[in-house]
């Protein structure tokens, strides 16, 4: 069972790196806004879980 595991997901990856190459290099570079964007709702679920944390204890 563990080798049969094992060939699965050794055939994933045959298949899944070529594809994850080309789309790491054929993607569009992040602008400034770009990552702003990432980070207002990353600081949002953490000063939630925060209010969160400090109203349980």
């Amino acid at each position: 069972m563990k080798i049969g595991w094992a060939l699965a997901l050794a055939g994933m990856l045959v298949f899944l790196l070529p594809r994850a190459r080309h789309m790491l290099k054929n993607s569009p570079k992040a602008d400034k806004g770009d990552w702003m964007a990432l980070l207002l709702p990353l600081i949002l679920v953490v000063g939630f879980v925060v209010l969160l944390i400090l109203a349980v204890s």
